[in-house]
């Protein structure tokens, strides 16, 4: 190992460990909550779980954006949709297929579909997020949180088994929560700029440090998260967590980076003459959500097959980003 290379990868483990540890106390709050108010633990993950997740990813797309690296911004919004769904939920469903219940899904999913039509009508015709863009998207997110917090207040109320313990307070969850998401901010900051330092002195390029190193890292959380749940058996709270998440990455991230610093669809690469960005990675992310949600919402179940299929669709787009 170098020695200048020492300290980063020190860095990196330290950042690891925190969003291991924060991913466990945040996953622990976010399901006390739902025991406590008897919501679906889907819902929970899709609201509550989803913004803490996502924290990282608007952290790191502000910035970029405000500094002149749209394509940092851009790039980081669907790598992390691509990662969310394709790495993440497919490990999930590989682990632990399952059924699941359509109707607490229909809405974050419609909600997904319509911000990516927003988004691909600007790519495809003006190829320019304008700041107007940038408010149309963050109103979406409004709308979305008012609809889900509705959604919350009317759901059925689960029957739950008959506790022993006596019930956590509500500060103790609400403690969970805080550190928790600072534990995986923390960790997620750390992995990102040391593993992109670690990149860059391997000689990645940035477009694909941006798709790949970054994306990945800033979907950590979402990974954090979604492994805990399934280690505690939530894999509803998981699945809720990565469609949350994946709105949120259109919504809220691409949002407040457009409305701060409007910019142009980036060229980093070109496919056939074509911009990369409009043949490549926007296809390959409305892929994986379909191939997602399609037959949860038919059938009401996820298989492993599906997971897999997931798992060697994101090995390829990564093989690809390297090679472009």
């Amino acid at each position: 190992m170098k020695k200048g290379m020492l300290a980063p990868v020190l860095l990196f483990c330290v950042g690891l460990f925190s969003l291991i540890k924060g991913g466990d106390w945040f996953v622990d709050g976010a399901t006390g909550f739902a025991r406590r108010f008897r919501l679906p633990e889907l819902l929970i993950g899709a609201t509550v779980v989803s913004i803490g997740t996502t924290l990282p990813e608007v952290m790191v797309s502000t910035t970029s954006a405000l500094s002149g690296h749209s394509e940092i911004s851009y790039g980081n919004a669907i790598g992390s949709v691509i990662c969310n769904t394709a790495l993440i939920a497919a490990i999930s469903i590989a682990v632990r297929p399952g059924k699941v219940e359509p109707r607490t899904l229909r809405t974050p999913v419609l909600f997904f579909f319509a911000a990516a039509a927003v988004y691909c009508i600007t790519a495809y015709t003006t190829g320019y997020f304008s700041r107007p863009i940038g408010i149309l998207l963050l109103s979406v997110f409004g709308i979305y949180l008012i609809v889900t917090v509705l959604q919350m207040k009317n759901a059925p109320q689960p029957s739950l088994p008959q506790q022993t313990a006596p019930p956590v307070s509500l500060g103790h969850l609400l403690f969970l929560l805080v550190l928790g998401a600072a534990l995986i901010a923390a960790g997620a900051h750390l992995l990102v700029d040391n593993g992109t330092l670690i990149a860059q002195a391997l000689g990645v390029p940035e477009s694909a440090i941006a798709l790949t190193m970054v994306a990945l890292g800033t979907s950590l959380p979402e990974l954090a998260t979604a492994v805990t749940s399934l280690l505690k058996g939530h894999s509803d709270l998981s699945l809720g967590n990565v469609i949350g998440a994946n709105l949120f990455n259109l919504v809220l991230v691409c949002g407040m980076s457009v409305t701060l610093a409007p910019f142009h669809v980036p060229q980093s690469a070109v496919i056939a003459g074509m911009n990369s960005s409009l043949v490549f990675e926007i296809p390959v992310m409305l892929g994986v959500m379909l191939l997602l949600t399609l037959p949860a919402l038919l059938r009401g179940r996820l298989s492993r097959l599906q997971g897999i299929a997931l798992l060697a669709i994101y090995a390829a787009f990564c093989t690809v980003q390297f090679t472009l």
